[in-house]
């Protein structure tokens, strides 16, 4: 008979306890005496956002696939039963099997956005695992981290064994068989991160020393044992289209952020938007085979039962076969009660066509990504996209019946200017303008056009990781030039503005670019009872700043300072094909406000050629 971690008068006191009780259709359970691995996956949120993540999927299926293991999931546990898993003294335990954590061989955690770090010791915490990874013995999980945050892992190194660098699909059959290998010989863990240390994309942080100099940027970061390359190279799949993927998705109890069947078309983006971090690291686009699609998009909607399917890329509109599959997608399941989700759409004349065919235009907002309200700034960021391509796209969708259009914007851009942010209420009032253009007689009633704002935050691996940030009221003091311009436009009543907090994108700038010694300050975080940063009613600001005092740690050291073209940074050990020398070249055009044409359009020599594959050989066999 199967464990139970919870009993019933537990589970009636905590919210949605579907969260917890595993069994969904499509999970996968196994004879632990059966297995020679135990791996448990998780995502350090809700289960609704976790259950909404692809990548997760792809592992689970993938591990399951082989006979050897049997991998489960966990998901942070909402703060209700948070509460009583501490006060009953109940390990966190997986889904499947409901067995603890701690009697796992492997902690997966996939990482996607720097303020659920917290999140990751809540989980190690309850899991009875010591959150510093030196502090760990014989018997405790292997704890490794994946997911684009590990692109600069040093400000949680301390707390991980491993770092996955990369697409998970490549290394994880060599790491799980050098475990095995490990175990059978009795090894030991520091045997077995030995092994790790030389598999192409794994990197452990143990193996490393960072040294600073006195104005403390790094001086040297080198290895400290030989079986530790000096460069970790990311992991990517050439071959997505028969790379693994899960035609039998787990489906959950209960509605998630995304409850639908997710076909992903690419990987990797043409477009070299300089603050963008997905698509720098995820070079070459690789495209997936039309036919592969059209057969997961049966198999993954019958298996399922889920309503609505949708495509998965960075920018969908640069999918060379994206008219085929519409078509094919809009002529099969379109009138069998499937709706058909297309994001990432750029807004053409192709677009608003297909989005009519798949939406009710009456009931749904079109979204435009401008980034920047004025043409120079989005020059800088080389978006690619005219004040004239955006226009003759809104006034198309209102000629189609479309009223509703969303406008995402970034404030604190480097070298804006106030004419820079007044243009985002400028742009906005256009477009609002181009919708009263339309005959009376053919518009919708009113338009509605919703501006919003987030701050910018430089990324590793980006032009702009030499930026500078702005300070939290610089932040809102520019939300605040944005607004009052909005109020001052003749079409007011049909803009409504909305912005992010600043607080949180100031603890994402340090998180993103910071160095180990930010460890400390996480970890300070949590004991103060920081979890669940990335919902705001969670969130407390107060408790962050009282950890960066109680720390010592400086946040305009890492936020409030240009970084020098030949500073060390913290990621500098990762090489993701993508060069520092292209990087420091792109930056340098930013700043003289120069484009650099999509990689379709000519190749700027980026580095990503390395890989030999994806867009960057397209039309040379």
């Amino acid at each position: 008979m199967r464990k139970l971690a919870l009993n019933d008068e537990i589970l009636l006191k905590i919210e949605k306890p579907a969260r917890y009780i595993g069994n969904e259709v499509n999970s996968v359970m196994k004879d632990p005496e059966k297995v020679d691995i135990r791996f448990a996956m998780c995502f350090p949120d809700v289960y609704e956002i976790g259950m909404s993540h692809l990548g997760i999927q792809i592992l689970y299926d993938m591990f399951n696939r082989r006979e050897d293991v049997w991998c489960e999931r966990v998901y942070s546990p909402w703060t209700d039963l948070d509460k009583i898993l501490r006060e009953e003294n109940i390990p966190l335990f997986a889904l499947e099997s409901q067995d603890p954590i701690k009697a796992f061989d492997f902690l997966g955690i996939t990482i996607q956005y720097e303020m659920c770090y917290t999140n990751i010791l809540q989980v190690l915490d309850l899991s009875g695992i010591p959150l510093m990874s030196k502090d760990r013995e014989e018997d405790d999980p292997i704890v490794i981290g994946g997911g684009p945050c590990t692109y600069n892992p040093e400000p949680i190194a301390d707390f991980f064994d491993i770092f996955y660098i990369g697409e998970g699909e490549t290394a994880y059959g060599p790491l799980l068989d050098a475990y095995k290998k490990n175990k059978s010989r009795g090894g030991t863990r520091r045997d077995f991160l030995e092994m790790a240390a030389g598999i192409e994309g794994l990197y452990i942080p143990a193996f490393y020393d960072v040294e600073y100099k006195e104005d403390g940027t790094i001086d040297s970061f080198e290895p400290n044992n030989t079986h530790a390359p000096k460069t970790v190279k990311k992991q990517m799949v050439l071959d997505i289209t028969n790379a693994c993927y899960p035609e039998n998705p787990v489906a959950p109890f209960i509605k998630a952020t995304q409850d639908r069947v997710v076909l992903e078309i690419m990987r990797g983006c043409i477009r070299g938007c300089r603050f963008c971090q997905a698509g720098m690291i995820y070079r070459p686009t690789r495209e997936k085979n039309l036919e592969k699609l059209k057969e997961y998009a049966y198999k993954m909607l019958k298996s399922t039962g889920h309503e609505e399917i949708s495509l998965s890329s960075l920018s969908s509109s640069d999918y060379t076969e994206l008219e085929g599959l519409v078509t094919f997608l809009i002529d099969e399941f379109k009138g069998k009660g499937i709706n058909i989700s297309l994001p990432s759409l750029r807004i053409d004349a192709f677009s608003l066509d297909v989005m009519s065919k798949v939406q009710d235009v009456r009931k749904s907002s079109l979204t435009f990504a401008p980034e920047a309200g004025s043409q120079r700034l989005r020059d800088v960021i080389n978006k690619g996209l005219t004040e004239e391509i955006i226009l003759e796209g809104a006034g198309q969708a209102f000629e189609g019946g479309w009223q509703r259009v969303k406008l995402y914007f970034m404030l604190g851009l480097p070298t804006e200017t106030e004419e820079d942010m007044k243009a985002i209420a400028h742009l906005a009032e256009k477009i609002a303008k181009r919708y009263y253009e339309v005959p009376k007689d053919q518009r919708n009633g009113k338009c509605q056009i919703v501006a919003s704002t987030s701050f910018f935050v430089p990324k590793p691996f980006t032009p702009f990781q030499w930026a500078v940030m702005c300070t939290n009221e610089e932040y809102i003091a520019k939300a605040n030039v944005v607004n009052n311009e909005m109020k001052a436009q003749l079409n007011r009543k049909s803009l409504k503005y909305n912005w992010h907090e600043a607080d949180v994108t100031v603890l994402e700038g340090v998180f993103a670019r910071g160095d180990r010694r930010v460890g400390k300050t996480i970890l300070e975080a949590y004991r103060l009872g920081c979890i669940y940063d990335s919902w705001t009613e969670h969130f407390s600001n107060e408790l962050w700043m009282q950890a960066f005092e109680n720390t010592g740690v400086d946040i305009a050291f890492y936020n409030l300072r240009e970084r020098k073209p030949d500073e060390i940074f913290p990621w500098d050990f990762i090489d993701i094909g993508v060069t520092k020398k292209f990087l420091l070249r792109e930056w340098e055009r930013a700043l003289e406000g120069k484009t650099t044409p999509n990689c379709r359009m000519g190749c700027s020599g980026c580095g990503a050629g390395i890989w030999g594959g994806g867009v960057c050989i397209e039309g040379k066999n």
